[in-house]
């Protein structure tokens, strides 16, 4: 087994690391991310260095591993992540909320119609006549909430 370790090259470490990121992408979390960085950081060590012995190779591999990944969490936990420029990316219905729309079906004890774009949404709201302008007022499921728009001079 050690004969294994005391053939270590620095083009192990950078395979290992491509091995690494690898399993990344197919893993949840960043964890083999920072794991392939460090054996990608020892494969350049090596390199520069060709006579590290294979116990420092694996000890400079664990120390910047758990390192790496310490910072990370660190990071991580004084500067969370701000929320993503596409906030409704996976709530579709809040995208129109301020939006206004005609009704397609009356509103008739509190339900009707509108058409969005190429499909028609459920709305909730006072009773009105079809073809009312309506503003989409908030979202209850895949209900609109909306409220009629009087005076509209479209």
């Amino acid at each position: 087994m050690e004969s294994l370790f005391t053939q270590l090259e620095f083009w192990h470490w950078l395979t290992f690391a491509v091995v690494l990121i690898i399993m990344e992408i197919f893993s949840p979390g960043v964890f083999f991310m920072w794991l392939g960085i460090s054996s990608a950081c020892v494969g350049v060590i090596l390199y520069l260095k060709p006579d590290l012995s294979w116990q420092n190779q694996l000890f400079v591999f664990a120390v910047l591993s758990v390192a790496s990944i310490a910072a990370w969490r660190l990071t991580r936990r004084f500067f969370p992540p701000q929320e993503a420029d596409v906030a409704h990316l996976n709530r579709r219905a809040e995208q129109y909320i301020g939006r206004t729309f005609r009704l397609i079906e009356p509103i008739e004890n509190g339900v009707g119609k509108i058409k969005v774009d190429d499909s028609s949404w459920r709305v909730h709201g006072v009773d009105t006549p079809i073809e009312t302008p309506v503003k989409v007022t908030g979202v209850d499921g895949i209900v609109f909430d909306v409220e009629p728009i009087l005076n509209d001079k479209a």
